[in-house]
């Protein structure tokens, strides 16, 4: 082989490689212009998944948490999040917001579900009988009906303010219980009640959210088979020893239902 045709060879191989290279390296700079703000409550700071951070205190928020997983697994310019066990709409909007900005271009969220007294909800269940438990759920229907959409609008509004560059994905609560089957603890009654509360909760969110632009991202269906009462959940039942991690979910909920549905709505 020439000099000169060996040159050339050479340079069509560099050439080759270096568009190769581009290539591979064009997912990572593209994630790493995202800049994410986990915002929410227990279900996005991840109680009940253990792994929490000692600089999060009582808001208990996890490295196993869904918007870690992600955080994770796409290497953003930058992610932080504010979420908080027990946060309201309220909360959220006064203590969580000025970790958005402009720059912001990725937000996620659980809001509402202690806007309607969630706690004490389940609380009640687990201490009384089964009309106690239903009365419960019906005034907190009765409250979200009334007031859960205007909580969320409130809140949704200020999002957009403090972020109007960033897509918000604001994910439901996944229902409880799986029905129908034999299951120690609340009555079937309770169970199909507290569903029925959920759902409403996730309806009213799902409408608000969508009415400012946001998207919704529903984990009901993918913890149907891994609620409470099935033979493989991902959702902590009563626990006494533990009351805070009580119905939330455990790690597999968060790797296996939540992360999933928000790495799809983020992307």
């Amino acid at each position: 082989m020439t000099r000169s045709r060996l040159l050339t060879l050479t340079a069509s191989l560099a050439t080759t490689l270096f568009v190769l290279v581009g290539l591979v390296a064009t997912p990572a700079n593209a994630a790493s212009t995202v800049r994410y703000v986990a915002l929410g409550d227990s279900y996005s700071s991840g109680v009940g998944a253990g792994n929490y951070t000692s600089e999060s205190g009582s808001c208990q928020r996890s490295t196993s948490a869904y918007s870690a997983l992600w955080a994770a697994a796409n290497a953003p310019a930058s992610y932080v999040s504010v979420a908080c066990s027990g946060a309201t709409t309220l909360t959220v909007a006064s203590s969580q917001l000025s970790a958005l900005s402009s720059t912001t271009t990725l937000v996620s969220l659980t809001a509402g579900g202690n806007d309607m007294g969630f706690a004490d909800i389940m609380k009640t269940c687990a201490l009384y009988g089964t009309t106690e438990c239903v009365a419960a759920v019906q005034t907190a229907e009765n409250k979200a009906n009334s007031t859960l959409a205007g909580l969320l609008s409130t809140l949704y509004t200020k999002i957009r303010a403090k972020a109007p560059n960033a897509k918000v994905v604001v994910l439901s609560y996944p229902v409880f219980y799986q029905l129908n089957t034999v299951c120690v603890g609340l009555s079937a009654t309770s169970h199909a009640k507290i569903n029925e509360g959920i759902n409403l909760v996730d309806n009213i969110t799902k409408t608000a959210a969508q009415a400012k632009g946001f998207v919704f991202a529903d984990v009901r269906s993918i913890f149907v088979g891994h609620q409470l009462c099935s033979g493989d959940k991902w959702l902590h039942a009563l626990n006494f020893a533990s009351l805070g991690i009580s119905y939330h979910p455990m790690a597999t909920g968060q790797s296996g239902g939540y992360y999933p549905v928000f790495r799809t709505a983020a992307s």
